[in-house]
């Protein structure tokens, strides 16, 4: 179910993705009898899939990483790279498996869609999710320097975490052409996705002071400004990767 990609992919393209997921959503995994991930839409070449693997192993050792991709020659060409706990598959938003997985990672899959699609691709997958799992939806440039994704449990959104290299960065608002496609076409006035973005850039011009210490301290007391106007759900520890997680219900469309 679904439709095909154009497939782009390349190396650590989705690493702030995998090591936000894996500080997130690790001790869920490790717990698990089965920690079964899926790597849904992984591209004409398998390099996310493995790397996921490689990235959950190392909070969840016995975790295991099934590659869907809806383009059979994309799946002939990924099963020579199969290995212990890496199969790859043909499908699409079914989710092929017949395990329910802890974990849907669907990386710029959603972003050649219509808005009005996406809420239903929502639903379907996470109705595929094991009780406790997590799915994964974003949008990401193609070497992963700026990365914005929407998590969601089987009751659906959770969170929208922004995520970016911060040496690459010259206000907070250049993420908003990586948001999801949930969100791209809200960036307009009125809506709350815009006004984040807006006030992100305010606390960001407040703190140039801090860029004497560098990038880093500039966008942790960004933050720190944004937390008494918005639901930050993270930490310092998440910010000092130039990371910042607001609930979802605060940056939601609006009606």
């Amino acid at each position: 179910m679904g439709t095909v990609t154009r497939g782009t992919t390349n190396p650590n393209r989705l690493r702030r993705m995998d090591r936000w997921i894996a500080a997130a959503h690790g001790a869920e995994l490790r717990r698990a009898r089965d920690p079964l991930a899926v790597d849904l839409g992984y591209g004409a070449a398998p390099w996310t899939a493995v790397e996921l693997l490689g990235r959950l192993r190392t909070v969840a050792p016995r975790a295991r990483v099934v590659g869907v991709e809806i383009e059979p020659a994309r799946v002939a060409a990924a099963q020579p790279y199969e290995r212990e706990g890496l199969v790859f598959r043909h499908g699409g938003f079914e989710i092929p498996v017949p395990a329910r997985p802890l974990l849907i990672r669907a990386a710029n899959v959603l972003r050649q869609y219509d808005e009005g699609e996406v809420a239903g691709v929502w639903e379907r997958l996470c109705a595929r999710l094991a009780p406790g799992g997590l799915l994964v939806e974003g949008t990401c440039d193609e070497i992963g320097r700026r990365h914005v994704w929407v998590a969601l449990g089987p009751e659906g959104p959770r969170t929208v975490t922004f995520a970016t290299r911060l040496g690459s960065l010259e206000r907070p608002s250049d993420l908003a052409e990586r948001l999801p496609k949930a969100l791209i076409h809200r960036n307009v006035p009125g809506e709350p996705v815009h006004a984040f973005l807006r006030d992100f850039d305010r606390a960001w011009a407040a703190a140039a002071p801090y860029a004497s210490y560098g990038a880093r301290q500039r966008w942790i007391r960004a933050v720190r400004d944004l937390t008494a106007g918005w639901p930050v759900t993270d930490s310092a520890v998440r910010w000092r990767q130039g990371e910042v997680t607001v609930a979802w219900e605060a940056l939601a469309p609006a009606v």
